[in-house]
């Protein structure tokens, strides 16, 4: 049960960015784990390691961190004895070892990528699938499949055209099962790319960072028409409803002000907006759609206007870039009651048990945890 071998590489990931991927080995055979990395992340997030010479993959490869597992983290956990399925003492023998407060000495990147191997060679040492393990670690022995979101238009940082928000998504909350509801999503997807097909011609087709359509529209109220233009056309009208991934941070001017056409270089600023006009739009929104979820609606330090949102609606209001899987800034949230919903990613935070420490403390305060496909 113990670690006999651990060794890292660097790879590419979906983006064709540098990350970590790192080979534990016990007796019981090879586990490998790739570190998952984001477009837009939020200031508060534990440090992904990148190496920052400019000359090497603009600055994003990752050879230190990849160094710091094999001549730190491997020899000593090696060392230390620690069975794979003492996840828990493993993840902190790991953020000891590292010292800081994120994970800024060895890389939330390199400890995470030892986390996770051991959590897969924790859950074949113990001859269970890996979801199962993670469910008996959380405390939690019944699972169950959630509602998936179909990113199917991107806007943001994850495409090139002037849509502010970077994110709208289907979800299919009126689906039996799982099979369903991943049926109603991709009919749906394929309606969505013949409305805009027809609407803006092929070209306009081509998608983003995430899969999603990416037409070249500024207003973001038209990304809900086609949305709920294909939904109509697929059928499932009452069936599918709608969520926001806004990413607000990226359009934030500081000054409660927000440029909702932050990609025009030089802007006239007609489109910059305050706070409270940014929550009326939103409501705007969900009274003229059926939208059941909006993360990240404001800046990540912009408090006020989270609380006034969540006060203002009762959907679900997902903390992402304002959470960062980290529970002191979920407890700041929770005290503020800036939102309801965790957004959980594992790079953000940089270890499986801290992962599963926010999401329960999440659950204990009445949220929701929507787990990103990081």
């Amino acid at each position: 049960m113990s670690v006999t071998k651990v060794f890292a590489r660097s790879i590419f990931d979906s983006r064709g960015n540098p990350t970590v991927e790192v080979d534990l080995f016990t007796d019981k055979g090879l586990f490998r784990a790739a570190v998952p990395s984001g477009a837009s992340t939020g200031v508060h997030e534990a440090l992904e390691m990148r190496d920052g010479d400019k000359k090497l993959y603009h600055g994003k490869s990752v050879f230190n961190a990849v160094k710091n597992v094999n001549d730190v983290i491997g020899p000593e956990l090696i060392k230390s004895g620690l069975k794979v399925t003492e996840q828990t003492q493993v993840d902190e023998f790991m953020i000891k070892l590292d010292g800081t407060e994120n994970k800024s000495k060895l890389g939330a990147n390199a400890i995470l990528g030892v986390s996770l191997a051991v959590c897969k060679a924790g859950a074949a040492e113990l001859g269970i699938p890996l979801y199962r393990h993670l469910a008996n670690l959380a405390g939690y022995p019944d699972v169950i499949l959630p509602v998936p979101a179909f990113n199917v238009i991107n806007g943001g940082s994850h495409a090139g055209n002037k849509l502010a928000m970077q994110e709208f998504m289907i979800l299919p909350t009126g689906a039996s099962s799982f099979t369903e509801a991943m049926r109603m999503g991709s009919e749906t997807y394929h309606h969505l790319k013949s409305v805009i097909k027809g609407r803006f011609g092929l070209d306009a087709t081509a998608v983003g960072d995430e899969g999603g359509f990416a037409p070249n529209i500024l207003n973001n109220r038209d990304a809900l028409v086609l949305i709920q233009e294909a939904i109509e056309k697929a059928g499932y009208t009452g069936k599918i409803e709608i969520g926001m991934d806004v990413a607000a941070s990226e359009f934030f001017k500081g000054s409660n002000t927000y440029d909702l056409d932050f990609k025009t270089a030089n802007n006239d600023g007609s489109e910059k907006v305050s706070g409270d006009r940014l929550r009326e739009l939103y409501m705007e929104f969900i009274n003229e759609f059926p939208i059941v979820s909006i993360e990240d609606p404001f800046d990540q330090d912009d408090w006020d206007n989270w609380t006034k949102m969540t006060a203002a609606t009762s959907i679900q209001i997902v903390g992402d870039d304002l959470t960062v899987t980290n529970p002191k800034r979920i407890e700041t949230a929770v005290e503020k009651k800036a939102c309801n919903c965790l957004l959980l990613k594992v790079n953000q935070i940089g270890s499986v048990t801290e992962s599963i420490r926010a999401h329960l403390l999440a659950k204990k305060n009445g949220w929701g945890t929507m787990v990103s496909h990081r």
